[in-house]
Formats: structure tokens, sequence, C-alpha cells
């Protein structure tokens, strides 16, 4: 199965994009994912949703606005408010996990690879086959 990281964009008006995928195919997706991170003084959240794999092709893309919404649980903010009321309306729970910031990784792939792995680790997603 191939499983693999589609940046909409940093969080700003790409999580409108988002938004509107998981609406329009309610029936795909399989969770949504805020990752929470530090980047030199400031605390980020990545805002993902992981779809479940196509049939035929196995293939699991999992979109992501990387690093661009404001930590919520010290700034309330309407963008995760928005990405609430998403999951509310998919009847899914946020599942939330702490992750090193991407700019530690030499390129933006290592990073998507780095949170696969965790994602398989913890059994989000289908393991390596």
């Amino acid at each position: 199965m191939i499983q693999r990281f589609i940046e909409l964009g940093q969080g700003y008006s790409d999580l409108y994009e988002l938004l509107a995928l998981s609406r329009s195919m309610p029936e795909r997706v399989q969770h949504v994912m805020a990752f929470h991170t530090t980047t030199g003084n400031e605390k980020r959240t990545s805002l993902a949703v992981v779809m479940k794999p196509t049939t035929p092709g196995n293939f699991q893309p999992l979109y992501i606005c990387r690093e661009g919404v404001p930590y919520p649980h010290e700034t309330p903010n309407k963008r995760f408010d928005l990405f609430k009321n998403l999951a509310e309306e998919l009847e899914k729970d946020i599942i939330e996990l702490t992750v090193q910031p991407s700019q530690i990784f030499g390129e933006k792939e290592l990073f998507y690879q780095h949170l696969i792995g965790i994602l398989r680790m913890n059994r989000y997603i289908a393991p390596m086959s």
C-alpha cells in the first residue's frame, strides 16, 4: 500500500480546502488528526485528514495543512474550531499527537516519512506491506 502526505498548504486558506475535501467524501475519512509541535518559541499545529485506501490501487492519501495553526490549547482560534466542527460532523475524535517540527528534517519528505512511521507504529494506518 502506498501512503502519502499531500500538503495543501500551511493552514491559512488551505484549511478550507481540507474541510471541503473531507465533507465531499465523508465515507472515505478514516481519521482527523492534529499534530502539535514547537518551532522556535512558537507552538504550532498541523491539521490532517487520513483517508481510507482506494480500491483498486491501494493508495492512502493523508491531506495536511502543515504547522499553520496556532496551538489551540493555549490560543483558541477559529481555524481549529472549524476543524473541531468537521470532526463532530463526521462523528470522529480528533487524534492529537506531539511531533518534531518539520524544520529539523533536511527535507519535507523526510518529515512526512517520520509522521508515517509514527502513524504506523500507533496503528492509525496499516503497516508497510
